[in-house]
């Protein structure tokens, strides 16, 4: 994890599914405690997410969001973007292809968050996974 002021990058694994996506929801919920004010989640490396990660990522937004902190994802591989184009969690999380032009984006006024009209939509899921409390 590298702190820039109250930017928080976390980096994730190579591949995240059922065994480590409990674990990666609490290091991320753990780093929106500590007051970050942005979250920067690096998937640069990461190859593979399943839905037990998609859940995970849609559960600690759910909770940044009510502290006030504004959460990005880092995405290079075309098989893990193309996961959160089909669950529609990039329309949620806005997705950079570095972390640099995840920091680079910053706008003093949006932070580069998408508005919380679309987050609501997606987080009451009517199939429940998106909606389950974090």
């Amino acid at each position: 994890m590298l702190w820039l002021g109250r930017v928080a990058v976390v980096s994730l694994p190579v591949e995240i599914d059922l065994s480590n996506a409990d674990q990666i929801r609490e290091d991320l919920l753990s780093v929106v405690n500590r007051g970050a004010a942005t979250l920067i989640v690096d998937m640069s490396g990461t190859t593979f997410c399943d839905s037990a990660g998609v859940n995970a990522l849609v559960r600690t937004l759910k909770r940044a969001t009510a502290s006030g902190t504004g959460m990005r994802l880092v995405v290079s591989a075309h098989a893990v973007r193309r996961v959160l184009d089909i669950t529609g969690v990039d329309h949620l999380i806005d997705v950079y292809p570095s972390v640099a032009a995840s920091l680079a984006s910053t706008d003093p006024e949006h932070r580069g968050e998408k508005p919380l009209t679309e987050r609501a939509a997606v987080q009451t899921d009517p199939e429940g996974w998106a909606a389950q409390p974090s």
